[in-house]
């Protein structure tokens, strides 16, 4: 019996033909990296500009007088403060307040929203929210083959995307969208990404990836020497691990609260009901019992995803997600601790291979953009 295909994005055969080294990524056929290297990938996005793909991703269409108070019910953030053009990060929870998934929320008009939820639960997060529509007046769509989703980041983006659209982008606000024309194809311009770097997310009808990728890699291309490079999956991982940005499946789970999570800002308790409110105000007065904390290694070594940590010789805890951090030149990651051991400063090691590796408790994000001042 043969295995069943991988799903693929419009631009599959573009990045075969650039050389992209293609992964099993929750059932997708995805690059993880180019030539140049993911190193190099996550240096320009830090310095220039980086395209990636994110086709993969689900898109959920939700119409109708009820789409607000419908979509306010299953997510944590309060959707009823959105304006017209405005996106937000939210979380659909289940009644332990844990995580079915994170997505964005875009509100275009009282009656139109557009949730974008991760690839590999897309499926999932349907028949969620599906399962928990009620008599609201809405009509829900799954639009996720329709859209392409192309995010250009990085501090060079705005000058190169704006070269190809008469959209004033700079008037975008951070977590705000237009819905205009690049390179003559009707799109929605967000400035969102998932890099911790200025920069924007495209999306467009899926026949014309290929058209909105090339022309993008070719205005970066004229426009500085560096360039803009298509980047992979890896350096969409370590960037957003700089930046202490939660993935689906490691920092965030059906077994992990939000409050756990420190997502407790996208996590409105005064807003009213939502699925999960009555568990996680009763964990919030209670007083959370692990929390997830950014460490940086100090010895010899490198943590990795699923490694145990260790207090005094005792196992308190696990990596989520662990990695070299190119830009910042240090080994860093992010684990689930018991509070007492969850401050900056703690000492803790980290089990790697068999050789118990020094660490310490910090800060997180490890990185944050420096912002022009206005």
């Amino acid at each position: 019996m043969d295995a069943p295909s991988l799903n693929q994005t419009p631009l599959n055969s573009v990045h075969r033909r650039a050389g992209g080294r293609m992964v099993d990524f929750g059932g997708w056929d995805m690059p993880v990296q180019y030539p140049l290297g993911t190193v190099e990938e996550h240096m320009r996005t830090r310095t220039h500009a980086g395209l990636f793909d994110v086709s993969h991703m689900g898109e959920f269409e939700v119409r109708g007088p009820g789409a607000i108070p419908f979509i306010n019910r299953l997510c944590s953030n309060d959707v009823t403060k959105l304006v017209d053009g405005q996106a937000h990060y939210s979380a659909l929870t289940t009644p332990r307040g844990t995580v079915v998934d994170d997505l964005l929320v875009y509100r275009f008009n009282s009656e139109h929203l557009l949730l974008v939820v991760n690839a590999s639960t897309t499926g999932k997060d349907w028949d969620w929210i599906k399962s928990h529509h009620a008599d609201e007046d809405v009509k829900l769509t799954n639009r996720s083959p329709d859209f392409c989703q192309l995010a250009l980041q990085g501090p060079d983006a705005l000058g190169i995307l704006q070269q190809l659209t008469a959209t004033p982008l700079e008037e975008i606000k951070y977590y705000h969208f237009r819905e205009g024309e690049v390179d003559g194809v009707p799109a929605i311009i967000s400035r969102t990404g998932y890099t911790g770097e200025d920069g924007f997310e495209v999306y467009a009808a899926s026949d014309k990836a290929e058209q909105l990728w090339e022309r993008i890699l070719e205005t970066g291309k004229h426009d500085t020497p560096q360039g803009v490079t298509p980047c992979g999956l890896a350096a969409r991982n370590t960037l957003r691990l700089e930046a202490a940005m939660a993935l689906y499946g490691h920092e965030i789970d059906e077994e992990t609260t939000l409050l756990e999570a420190n997502l407790g800002w996208i996590t409105k308790l005064n807003k009213g009901y939502f699925t999960g409110r009555e568990a996680l105000a009763k964990q919030k007065e209670e007083g959370i019992r692990r929390k997830l904390v950014g460490f940086e290694v100090t010895e010899r070594g490198i943590a990795r995803d699923g490694q145990d940590v260790y207090v005094n010789g005792a196992q308190v805890g696990q990596v989520t997600s662990g990695s070299p951090a190119p830009y910042l030149k240090k080994n860093i990651g992010l684990a689930y601790v018991p509070v007492e051991f969850a401050s900056a400063g703690q000492e803790i090691q980290i089990d790697v291979r068999g050789r118990k590796v020094g660490a310490q408790i910090v800060a997180t994000p490890f990185y944050k953009r420096e912002r022009a001042a206005k």
